[in-house]
């Protein structure tokens, strides 16, 4: 890890929760640039100039390697973990066509439909989804 992605705030508790990256002030810094380039494709002529080179178009915002790969991958989860906040990613994926529940699914690992009923059946069970260390701990047993 280098400087700047090391955790400088303290966030005990909240990296236990499976499934939750905390977006905090040191996580905003470090996706500064991830999040305005989002913004950016809310003008039709951004969303078309990064549709005909994404590449290019990404080389406008100092992002880090990793930020950029991610953007590429169209890897959410890992766009969060580098400083991406879910709304301003909402512009990057309303420019892909896709919605909230889609990228959800993908981030659970299921599919749409798959996400649409677990949500309606009330979403994910508590038993096996409170904390990352019981998960260990169950399975070193």
């Amino acid at each position: 890890m280098s400087d700047d992605t090391v955790r400088k705030e303290p966030i005990e508790g909240f990296d236990d929760v499976p499934g939750t990256t905390l977006f905090d002030a040191q996580r905003a810094r470090q996706g500064y640039h991830v999040n305005m380039f989002c913004m950016s494709l809310m003008k039709a002529e951004n969303r078309a100039e990064f549709k005909a080179d994404e590449e290019k178009y990404l080389r406008k915002w100092p992002l880090t390697e990793e930020q950029r790969k991610a953007i590429l991958g169209r890897n959410w989860q890992r766009m969060i973990e580098l400083g991406g906040n879910i709304y301003y990613l909402s512009k990057l994926f309303s420019t892909d066509g896709k919605s909230f529940q889609y990228v959800a699914a993908t981030m659970t690992g299921l599919t749409q439909e798959q996400y649409a009923q677990m949500m309606l059946d009330g979403g994910r069970p508590i038993d096996g989804n409170r904390s990352k260390s019981e998960w260990q701990a169950r399975g070193s047993k």
